[in-house]
């Protein structure tokens, strides 16, 4: 990744707080007809629902909160884990005039066609979350995924201390991006201590958690048992792991890492099964988007972190890169005062004796 230019981008991120607008509930999230109205109109497609809880849960309203907030005309919809339908989804908001098309794609082939076609019709794109490789975004938004990895990796390292130790890798989707991300920053951290040895490693397709659970099965068979702490993606995965250790009597005795902050995730910290997770603020991401977007609608450019490098392609990707959070059981509570997750959400009766021991009340 390169940086070439650097401007704070903090919650507000200069939208219009002042405006209001009225939008409706159903699956699309259509919003507009503001006095201040912004021109032009904006569409989001989320990836799925089963890669990570955070697409509906987090980002959705975060990002109709602040599209609404800057009364500009919105869809968001969610493919649901098919690139044929984010493909249609695409074509059916291009043809209702959305003039900026953000997407988190499922995998850089579809989303370069998508992002072709949109170019085509003199629709702007955005890469949200993942970088499109060999697509012609003329934005991408999301945390540096590199420096997730690193704190990953990081927070391994601290949970299992400087003993020698047998690691299973546990990788996202190899046709995600930012997995591949994820992973060669865990290992740039890891594979300098001499006292690690790497006893297993694979990619998850599409980041599914019950898959995961079969190849940690084998993966833990195959080490013969003799595991000490497994890298996991996100929290789906090193929920996945956290059942196969359960089942053999290690759970809360093998360090287990995460992503995402997600409600699961947290309660494996507080309950001593995870070693850490990685905090990304949907409402710090989905409004970096929205000013992006509302840039492009506007004709203007949007303020940029730097650039990021298309591995395939070799283009320099503008970039609005943010800055991701190592959570552990020490400050769980930083997700909750910030927004990331609810209380009551977290900490439920199963969790309230966890809860009250790491000061959350």
């Amino acid at each position: 990744m390169k940086r070439t230019h650097f401007a704070v981008v903090a919650a507000g991120l200069g939208l219009a707080l002042s405006l209001s607008a009225c939008g409706s509930d159903d699956g699309s999230d259509t919003a507009g007809d503001n006095d201040a109205k912004i021109e032009g109109k904006i569409g989001v497609i989320l990836p799925d629902t089963e890669s990570s809880v955070r697409w509906e849960s987090a980002d959705r309203p975060a990002l109709k909160a602040a599209f609404e907030a800057a009364g500009v005309e919105h869809t968001i919809q969610n493919a649901e884990g098919d690139a044929e339908k984010m493909a249609q989804i695409a074509d059916s908001m291009i043809a209702d005039g959305v003039t900026v098309l953000a997407i988190v794609n499922l995998d850089s082939a579809s989303g370069a066609a998508i992002q072709e076609k949109a170019k085509a019709q003199g629709v702007a794109t955005i890469d949200y979350d993942r970088l499109t490789l060999e697509g012609s975004a003329e934005y991408y938004v999301s945390f540096d995924n590199t420096v997730v990895g690193e704190l990953q990796g990081q927070g391994l390292a601290d949970c299992l201390g400087e003993k020698d130790a047998n690691i299973i890798y546990l990788n996202g989707s190899p046709t995600d991006n930012n997995a591949t991300l994820f992973s060669a920053g865990a290992h740039s951290v890891l594979d300098k201590i001499t006292s690690y040895k790497k006893v297993g490693e694979q990619a998850v397709p599409e980041w599914d958690n019950e898959e995961a659970a079969v190849i940690f099965q084998q993966l833990y068979t195959q080490a013969d048992g003799k595991v000490d702490g497994v890298l996991a993606a996100n929290d789906g995965l090193g929920g996945a792991v956290i059942s196969i250790l359960e089942g053999n009597g290690l759970a809360g005795k093998v360090p287990v890492t995460g992503q995402d902050a997600t409600v699961e995730g947290l309660q494996n910290i507080l309950a001593g099964t995870q070693c850490m997770s990685i905090y990304k603020s949907a409402t710090l991401e989905a409004n970096a988007l929205a000013e992006a977007a509302i840039a492009l609608a506007s004709g203007k450019d949007a303020e940029t972190t730097g650039t990021t490098k298309d591995s395939e392609s070799g283009r320099e990707v503008p970039s609005i890169l943010l800055e991701p959070k190592a959570i552990t059981k020490d400050n769980v509570g930083d997700v909750i005062d910030d927004g990331g997750q609810k209380l009551a959400d977290v900490c439920t009766a199963d969790f309230a004796d966890a809860c009250k021991a790491a000061g959350l009340s």
